[in-house]
């Protein structure tokens, strides 16, 4: 007897804890909220787990870090392109955290897909779809500081080594790393983003009040 063959697609959608269905080949800003975001985060390891401490270091803590940094490169910068930092690796909240060789190896579709994602998450935050390259070149600049920090302090590198791949971090001081439960992880994160919006909102105040008055 012949074998059926199924012609159902596979299920490309993820099941979030807020109860959305967030399609990853076809992601829709409204399937998107911040609550799955901080806590999805929060439970991916960075390193693929490789550091050391009782707890993973979390991508929501690197998250954090990546925002700090920025605020320290670019002072002058609204809260809006501190929140894109924020943001950097929101996808990871649902495909996971993959190391660079491994991104390599997958190839194009692997960063079409993440793409996709990070485009409907910052048009659900108000971000425009794409960032100003000056933008995105900042906020890689603080992401491999993180790395190189994170490399030497908690996942085994050697300072030589360390700067041979991620460079050496200029203008951002060392910090000391504590690898945080996943829990502390997801709660600082969201203070982080909220304390965000907030300042959004009072820029945005401040901006039509100029207005009204020019």
């Amino acid at each position: 007897m012949a074998k059926r063959i199924s012609t159902k697609a596979p299920r490309a959608w993820q099941r979030m804890l807020s109860g959305r269905r967030l399609d990853l080949l076809d992601p829709s800003p409204v399937d998107i909220e911040i609550e799955d975001i901080a806590h999805g985060l929060a439970r991916v390891a960075r390193w693929n787990g490789q550091t050391i401490g009782p707890a993973a270091f979390s991508v929501a803590q690197h998250s954090v870090v990546v925002e700090q940094f920025c605020a320290r490169l670019r002072p002058e910068w609204p809260a809006k392109w501190r929140l894109a930092a924020l943001l950097h690796d929101a996808p990871e909240f649902v495909i996971g955290d993959m190391i660079s060789p491994f991104k390599a190896a997958l190839g194009p579709q692997y960063k079409t897909i993440e793409h996709r994602l990070q485009q409907a998450i910052h048009i659900r935050f108000g971000l425009p779809a794409d960032l100003p390259r000056t933008v995105e070149k900042t906020i890689k600049r603080a992401d491999r500081a993180s790395a190189f920090f994170e490399a030497i302090q908690i996942a085994g590198f050697s300072d030589t080594e360390a700067r041979s791949i991620f460079g050496a971090p200029r203008n951002i001081s060392d910090i000391a790393l504590t690898v945080q439960p996943a829990e502390t992880a997801q709660a600082a994160y969201m203070q982080c983003y909220q304390d965000l919006i907030t300042e959004m909102g009072a820029d945005r105040h401040t901006a039509s009040r100029a207005l009204k008055e020019a």
